[in-house]
């Protein structure tokens, strides 16, 4: 972490403002969450005000950033942040014979979502609607599968790609022998 006074309430204010327009959250939004105010905020990201530690922790914890993260003064670019095999969340408890890992970053759910499915022979994740407008692009990396969305219905295989309607019912089935598909969701 940095340790120039000068260098943290330079960063502080952009790098506030970039974690807020990351999560697409208005200030109004930041204020509800957090319990700072909506002019501080403001005044925090203009770089006219400095917050207290507390102002500062209610704010990251808010934004969902890495308190410490937030004031490093290492550019964003000149990192990699890697998420190990065994660290990957997963979901055990929804669907039948699938087995469904977590690929993207936590504060991006409801809005783009990676999943790495895998199935079973005869496995099977059917799913109610999304949001309004929410549409996903599946491919399928091995075995066959079986897909639908509202009425429409289709069979794809590895290498095959669909995009396809998820604010209706839809569901994905492993129906003649293992498959694993990745899985993008965008919520509208």
């Amino acid at each position: 972490m940095t340790e120039n006074t000068d260098d943290i309430l330079t960063l502080l204010p952009s790098r506030l403002k970039e974690a807020r327009r990351a999560q697409g959250l208005s200030l109004e939004a930041v204020a509800n969450l957090s319990g700072v105010s909506r002019s501080m905020v403001s005044q925090i990201e203009r770089g006219e005000s400095s917050p207290t530690i507390a102002t500062l922790w209610n704010l990251t914890r808010a934004l969902q950033v890495d308190f410490a993260g937030l004031l490093d003064a290492k550019d964003a670019k000149d990192r990699i942040d890697v998420l190990r095999s065994d660290d990957v969340p997963k979901i055990e408890n929804i669907g039948q014979g699938c087995r469904i890992r977590i690929l993207s970053p936590p504060e991006e759910a409801g809005g783009h979502e990676v999943y790495d499915i895998r199935f079973d022979k005869g496995g099977a994740l059917i799913s109610h609607p999304h949001t309004r407008g929410a549409v996903e692009q599946l491919t399928v990396l091995e075995g066959d599968i079986s897909m639908t969305s509202g009425n429409a219905k289709n069979q794809l295989k590895a290498g095959d790609t669909a995009r396809y309607a998820a604010d209706v019912d839809h569901s994905i089935t492993a129906f003649c022998g293992p498959a694993r598909v990745f899985l993008i969701v965008k919520n509208a």
